[in-house]
């Protein structure tokens, strides 16, 4: 089975949420701060295995633009400044239906680092 392949994004709430609808049907929806901390980024994800950064006080950052890249992937530009990550396909796919563990997973990183959500 191929991986579904979006038909539409929307911002909603001023940029604190994007909506993304995919050609079988199903919507995803994704906070701002949640795609932020997740960026596929080298700034947040490394450029190997271990040197992930659990990024912090993100609450109130916003998406302001979209931007497609090719026929696979979407750059999304913060309110912060942050625009390098790709948002492949497959990878909001992944972020959209494994939302309430990713999300778990950086909250407990960030308790464990001391971090903020809020700056």
């Amino acid at each position: 089975m191929s991986e579904p392949w979006p038909d539409e994004f929307r911002l909603k709430a001023n940029g604190r949420e994007l909506i993304a609808q995919f050609d079988n049907g199903e919507w995803l929806s994704y906070s701002a701060e949640y795609l932020r901390v997740e960026s596929p980024s080298a700034e947040v994800k490394g450029h190997g295995p271990g040197q992930e950064v659990t990024v912090a006080g993100k609450a109130d950052v916003s998406i302001v633009k979209i931007e497609p890249v090719g026929n696979y992937a979407v750059r999304l530009h913060f309110s912060d400044g942050h625009a390098t990550g790709l948002y492949t396909w497959p990878y909001l796919v992944k972020l959209g239906r494994e939302k309430e563990t990713i999300w778990s997973a950086y909250l407990a990183r960030l308790a464990s680092a001391g971090g903020k959500r809020k700056a």
